[in-house]
């Protein structure tokens, strides 16, 4: 996960001056809803739900209430709220913008058990509410917004699958204790299929299932053999094969398409990351 401070990121990320929500439910996670919100002036009702309530605040601050207790939150705090468990919100002052995600128990459970490697039957939970956590924080916003973004399957699988897994294992009632084997063969299926695969959206149950493997499993797996993790193997191959096509004059949006990004604007986020120059400026030079 990043270490980028929460602090650091809102320097650049200022409230925006009128409220806004955008709600959605998002399929690669059993239709989980998700909303980002910036709220200005907006109070919540003392109000319950019957999924979890996951999230932190990207800048400003929140006053919530949460069994009797009230308290003041901002960057670097996360919110773990478990179902039925009464709760309301209101701005701190100039109003705060936040992401959140609504996982029911099936979903949480299902991750629970995939990272141990054994059946759970108890109840997932969360002892404390609204814990400092910033490291975590950062990581659950930016898979937040690849969710948002749309991006690609395996991006946006890893990202949020692999935020889910650290809550519990840092935060949740449910020890998690990953399963110490490691199947060479099987890691080097999967990278074989992305390798041989990279145009096409791959989701990280997909490659999971043709590795033979837990989807926790395998991301550690991979980054142990590896390095690195299934989607950044993916993305790197992608962009060692749009190099290739740059250079022959194809054009940056055409390549990005041929490559399996997800738009022209995904393909240069991670090329330039990966090269330090857009692909335009790759394409002329």
């Amino acid at each position: 996960m990043h270490n980028v401070s929460q602090e650091q990121a809102i320097d650049v990320m200022p409230i925006a001056t009128t409220e806004t929500t955008r709600f959605w439910r998002d399929r690669r996670f059993g239709g989980m809803e998700c909303l980002s919100a910036t709220f200005l002036t907006h109070e919540y009702s003392p109000h319950a739900h019957d999924t979890f309530s996951i999230g932190a605040i990207e800048s400003g601050s929140q006053i919530s209430t949460i069994q009797g207790t009230t308290e003041q939150t901002g960057p670097g705090h996360l919110y773990l709220i478990n179902p039925d468990e009464v709760h309301d919100g209101a701005p701190g002052g100039g109003g705060y913008r936040y992401r959140m995600i609504y996982p029911d128990i099936v979903l949480l459970r299902d991750i629970i058990e995939d990272v141990t490697g054994r059946a759970f039957h108890g109840t997932p939970s969360f002892p404390r509410f609204l814990p400092r956590d910033p490291q975590v924080a950062a990581a659950f916003q930016m898979a937040h917004r690849r969710l948002e973004e749309k991006s690609g399957a395996l991006e946006a699988d890893e990202g949020m699958f692999s935020v889910l897994a650290a809550l519990f294992g840092r935060h949740g009632s449910a020890i998690i204790l990953p399963v110490e084997t490691r199947e060479k063969t099987a890691v080097y299926t999967a990278r074989d299929y992305l390798s041989d695969n990279y145009e096409t959206d791959i989701g990280l149950e997909e490659l999971a299932s043709i590795a033979g493997l837990s989807r926790a499993h395998l991301i550690r797996a991979f980054r142990k053999e590896f390095h690195i993790t299934p989607h950044a193997y993916l993305t790197d191959v992608r962009v060692r094969r749009a190099r290739r096509l740059l250079r022959a004059g194809e054009m940056p949006a055409e390549v990005a398409a041929m490559c399996g990004f997800a738009d022209q604007a995904h393909f240069t986020r991670h090329f330039k990351a990966r090269t330090g120059v857009t692909p335009g400026q790759f394409r002329v030079a």
